[in-house]
């Protein structure tokens, strides 16, 4: 580049000192002209020249910035997506088109990620992000990033009988609010896995939530490590025999009725045996007669009062089962 500026400069150059001597002027007003020419050429050369460099130190810039972008978008996209089996825990608004989804993976546990453009009518998802739906996941995961990026869902098992229904939706909300508050996040949990998949089926099934929710609640418990003995009291130690323990969501165990506090439950014997039912049989396998469902209920409060003062916070849905 720096030639051709150049040698395009001198022959300009040239061309005019020949029409200047060939002219009629004096030879010494010639020689002055010719002076000042080339002193004025050589620097529009000089300048010439140094607009050229620094052109081509830009050009070589502009390609090694456009080479390191190109690098680090192929590494973007050569980033594999990670596959694993999951349930839809919860959904939530996140702009005007996305959503955030936490779900559970077999393989992952328990993750937020982003579902772009899943809140548009027109959408690859469809209804794989209904609540505790069954679906197998593909999403991408970055180290700078709390939130992964789902690219791909495809359903596995759905419950839309029981989605479509206030009160199933409401046992089930319950089963998806406790899973959100008692997993950690990126911890595998394959028992609590398996057993919301069992409830959600049950409820599914049974068309009822309340033997699921139940056994869930009491199972949920129990692999927390938050079971407490429920043949004696917490405080004193005296055997409750015939008469009931009392639990509320401030104390972590069963008391007696010489240390029950104001606003506790019981939980009376009919219950805490039912408990035993639970823990020796799985949630497909029990049938339960029309007298047990007043000692179900309190087993079931019991729970989630353990739920509650473990995790230290109450469960928002637990108030609406009551209007169910």
């Amino acid at each position: 580049m720096e030639c051709s500026i150049s040698s395009t400069g001198l022959q300009g150059c040239g061309t005019v000192l020949r029409l200047v001597r060939n002219s009629s002027m004096s030879p010494s007003c010639c020689e002055v002209r010719d002076k000042n020419f080339r002193l004025f050429a050589s620097r529009k050369l000089r300048n010439r020249e140094a607009c050229g460099k620094k052109l081509i130190r830009v050009c070589v810039l502009l390609s090694n910035n456009f080479a390191d972008g190109e690098s680090q978008s192929a590494r973007r996209q050569d980033m594999p997506a990670r596959e694993t089996e999951a349930i839809i825990l919860k959904t939530f608004p996140l702009g005007e088109a996305d959503r955030l989804v936490s779900f559970l993976g077999r393989s992952s546990g328990r993750l937020r990620g982003v579902a772009s453009g899943a809140r548009r009518l027109k959408n690859r998802y469809g209804s794989t992000l209904e609540i505790l739906s069954h679906v197998q996941l593909w999403y991408v995961e970055r180290e700078t990033r709390d939130l992964v990026r789902i690219q791909q869902c495809e359903l596995l098992e759905s419950f839309h009988r029981a989605q479509s229904d206030y009160g199933l939706s409401t046992g089930l909300a319950l089963i998806s609010e406790v899973s959100e508050r008692v997993l950690p996040e990126q911890e595998v949990a394959e028992p609590m896995f398996r057993l919301l998949l069992l409830a959600a089926r049950e409820v599914e099934r049974r068309g009822s939530w309340q033997l699921p929710l139940a056994y869930f609640a009491f199972w949920t418990v129990r692999l927390g490590g938050w079971l407490p003995p429920l043949d004696r009291c917490a405080e004193c130690g005296t055997g409750f025999g015939e008469h009931p323990g009392i639990h509320s969501s401030q104390s972590p165990g069963l008391l007696c009725e010489n240390c029950r506090k104001p606003g506790m439950r019981p939980l009376s014997k009919r219950g805490r045996e039912l408990a035993e039912v639970f823990a020796g049989k799985k949630l497909d396998q029990i049938e339960l007669a029309g007298d047990l469902a007043k000692p179900l209920n309190e087993l079931r409060e019991a729970a989630l009062s353990w739920i509650e003062f473990h995790t230290e916070r109450r469960l928002q849905t637990r108030e609406f089962l009551e209007t169910t």
